[in-house]
């Protein structure tokens, strides 16, 4: 099996020491040591300080001034001058670093200072934090050293501060790739001790106190009282990290050099909601202390089954996992070993790694196309290449799906001698193999039609008819909108499904091939349905944007979704008006009966194939929606359909590999908060040429008022929830932080709903953001009919 997740044997300053004490006579450093015992431990990176004790210790000389007195005016003076001369021209001296050979920095991950406060409150503090991880960027790059983990951000107040560091660090290499660490959410849980202040009697070029090696961030609220021992943190803690994370990235204009260390040090939360956002974010590296395990019966390390279960998900991503403290004896069996060993089987049981592995599935079909953009078929203007068709053919479950629908049309067809079936867009001639199976196993009489009007697909087609079908079939080549045939059939039979159902021109196509089936007759498939939900996903958002051009920012892509997070709850929002996580837009039937035609059966216009859809989903966390996931569902006959839809896809057609879900982008990220409305509308459109899709989004907050007078009550029932009125409103909150959580579901309590009904209060929402239009006109993207 090949693994999903590499390993990384993570050494302190204190192990290198210790290395050295046992190096032999041979020319191998204590880091060379180190890293060939790793090696041999079935390690496959190492993880280690770029520092030493002695670099610290001289930063905090220069940079860190005591208050002046008489007796140390001098002093300070001589300090002050020193590091004047350092700020001037950064460098270490050879003791105050662990690696200076190319080949000690080999597959090694440098961790640059964690003591560093890129967003400390203080000026000086924060500019000479800056200089240091800048001289550390630097002799890391000398080095050749491709990743360096930046210590965590502390400060919720100068994040910004922090960022705009890193993005220097960015901005000054070329190649090197950065992980900011994090814990999940704020770990002010993780330690007794906090942060001591600032001595308000420093100088200028005065810092704080050397921060501690598990750092705690310090968020603004209201209370700070809280159990050290909680397992179980409010959401807003769980939001802080994230938030944090969201600022950086974004001032770093989400550079793809840019990734996360996840912290996975403490118990995670129960809410498996909160922690999907993570599995949209760049987690590269995964750090995996030997405390995070607890002991099973047998004393054996394991971890606990939120971790268990975050990591086991986690492993679909490939990320780097980086263990710490494992030789320490922690745990009484198992030695070092028992932890690496663990992993691995937690990795084997993960359900994507097992998926990819089991040919069949889709997520083993789509290996290397997960997250990559694909701009969708142009079915009538461009021929498909023979490989393309043999790509699609090797999807046994939609091939199945259309036979039983046709057999089942077949038996369920009156008594006839002579049933006729019209296979509409032959392709190279599976569904004509799996009709004329069908109609062996109905013991029907029947007989095919196939039209196809690919040149070089026909040549296929005429070769298959000679040896494979003989006189069961008979072949028509041409557009099956213009192309004409001897009868009118009983079962008409189309593959022109895409994506999001209709986004390859199936309505368009059927209209014109409508008129081949008798009034009676059967649409194979007879309706289909596309379905959108919100998305994030920092990379697919990278990914729309590489060429910098508004049109790779208003292009529906067909993505193997892998990296991403559905933002949308059930239900919920103000009144429960919200609908469900993943919303029907719209629907086609087939045969149509509200089209006007001419003479020969052609609609007039193709208006009757537009469509527009408004649709409100309920945020229950915090994210930033960076586009739209768009989805099918179709009923080809009776009770047998297709689906990627996520909620239906196992139970109607699993692993059917024919369609990747499709990708709405937004040309900016869209920040939605804690409980908060999104409204989403969608447009398909059409002129005598094309067929387009236009997209746009805002965002809202609950709120409530109590009207001031009876006069002053609004009906804040279906739409109409703003509030326009002198009503004195209970609580308006920030565009910044998250809402209250007032309207977490449909069922609420009777004592709830009591509650307000006795408050006498409206319910409403204010809007706090908006996305432009994407795609107006279809001046970036469109489908040629």
């Amino acid at each position: 099996m090949t693994d999903a997740a590499s390993l990384a044997s993570c050494f302190t300053f204190d192990d290198i020491s210790q290395a050295s004490a046992r190096t032999d006579g041979s020319d191998k450093t204590p880091v060379l040591k180190l890293i060939s015992e790793s090696h041999a431990k079935g390690y496959d990176f190492v993880c280690l300080p770029l520092t030493t004790p002695k670099w610290r210790e001289r930063w905090r000389n220069m940079c860190i001034v005591p208050s002046a007195s008489t007796n140390d005016t001098d002093e300070n003076a001589t300090a002050e001058q020193q590091a004047e001369a350092w700020r001037k021209a950064p460098s270490f001296l050879h003791e105050e670093v662990t690696i200076s050979r190319l080949d000690e920095a080999e597959l090694v991950i440098v961790m640059a200072s964690d003591w560093l406060q890129l967003d400390s409150t203080d000026d000086w503090v924060r500019h000479d934090s800056e200089i240091a991880l800048r001289q550390e960027v630097a002799y890391a790059s000398y080095l050749n050293v491709q990743t360096v983990i930046l210590p965590p951000p502390r400060h919720r107040s100068q994040v910004a501060s922090y960022a705009r560091a890193i993005n220097e660090c960015l901005k000054s290499t070329t190649y090197m790739n950065f992980s900011i660490r994090l814990p999940i959410y704020d770990p002010a849980v993780f330690q007794s001790k906090e942060l001591s202040p600032i001595p308000p009697s420093t100088t200028s070029t005065s810092s704080t106190p050397s921060a501690p090696s598990t750092p705690k961030i310090v968020i603004p609220r209201a209370s700070t009282s809280k159990s050290l021992k909680a397992t179980r943190a409010p959401e807003g803690e769980i939001n802080a990290t994230w938030e944090m994370w969201d600022i950086i990235r974004t001032l770093c204009d989400y550079n793809t050099r840019l990734a996360l260390t996840l912290d996975l040090t403490l118990p995670l939360p129960s809410n498996a909601g909160i922690l999907n956002r993570w599995m949209a974010e760049p987690v590269h590296h995964i750090l995996l202390p030997a405390s995070t395990f607890i002991a099973n019966v047998k004393g054996y390390p394991v971890l606990p089954k939120g971790t268990q279960s975050f990591l086991r998900n986690s492993m679909a991503h490939h990320p780097i996992i980086i263990m710490s403290g494992v030789s320490s004896g922690l745990h009484i069996k198992g030695g070092e070993s028992a932890y690496a060993q663990y992993v691995r089987h937690v990795e084997k049981t993960s359900s994507a790694v097992q998926a990819a592995m089991t040919a069949g599935t889709v997520e083993h079909f789509a290996q290397g196309y997960q997250d990559y953009l694909q701009n969708p078929l142009q079915p009538l203007m461009d021929n498909l290449q023979s490989i393309t068709y043999q790509t699609f053919e090797q999807d046994p479950v939609k091939y199945r799906n259309y036979e039983e629908a046709v057999y089942h049309a077949l038996m369920d067809w009156p008594d006839s001698d002579h049933i006729v079936i019209c296979v509409a867009g032959a392709g190279r001639g599976p569904l004509v193999e799996r009709s004329l199976t069908a109609i062996k196993r109905s013991g029907r009489s029947a007989f095919v039609y196939a039209v196809e009007k690919n040149p070089n697909a026909f040549v296929t087609l005429q070769g298959r008819k000679q040896n494979e079908w003989g006189d069961s079939v008979r072949l028509f080549f041409g557009d099956m909108r213009h192309v004409e045939l001897p009868e009118q059939v009983d079962i008409l039979i189309t593959e022109l499904l895409g994506s999001f159902g209709d986004n390859e021109l199936s309505p368009e196509c059927l209209d014109g091939a409508m008129r081949f089936l008798k009034p009676d007759g059967i649409s194979i498939p007879s309706s289909y349905s596309a379905h959108l939900a919100p998305l994030s996903s920092s990379k697919l958002y990278n990914n729309a944007r590489i060429s910098r051009e508004i049109k790779g920012m208003e292009t529906p892509y067909v993505v193997m979704f892998q990296n991403v997070n559905i933002l949308s709850g059930d239900g919920g929002g103000v009144s429960g008006r919200c609908g469900r996580r993943i919303q029907r837009c719209w629907e086609f039937e087939h045969p149509r009966k509200d089209a006007t035609v001419d003479e020969r059966g052609l609609p007039l216009t193709n208006s009757h194939n537009v469509r527009s859809a408004k649709l409100s989903f309920h945020i229950p966390h915090a994210g930033v929606m960076h586009g739209l996931a768009g989805y099918f569902e179709a009923t080809l006959y009776g009770h047998i359909g297709l689906s990627i839809h996520p909620h239906s896809k196992d139970r109607v057609s699993k692993d059917m590999l024919s369609w990747f879900p499709l990708f709405f982008p937004f040309k900016e990220p869209l920040y939605l908060p804690s409980n908060s409305e999104l409204h989403v509308s969608i447009w398909r459109l059409t002129n005598e040429r094309q067929v387009w899709y236009e997209w746009y989004a805002e965002s809202f907050l609950p709120v409530f008022s109590i009207p001031s007078s009876p006069e002053h009550s609004e009906d804040t029932s279906g739409d109409g929830s703003f509030f326009a009125c002198t009503s004195a409103h209970v609580a308006v909150p920030s565009p910044v932080i998250d809402a209250i959580d007032a309207f977490p579901s449909l069922d609420r309590s009777e004592s709830r709903k009591s509650e307000e009904e006795s408050l006498k209060s409206t319910a409403g929402v204010i809007k706090i953001g908006q996305t432009s239009l994407h795609n107006p006109g279809g001046r970036s993207s469109w489908i040629g009919l």
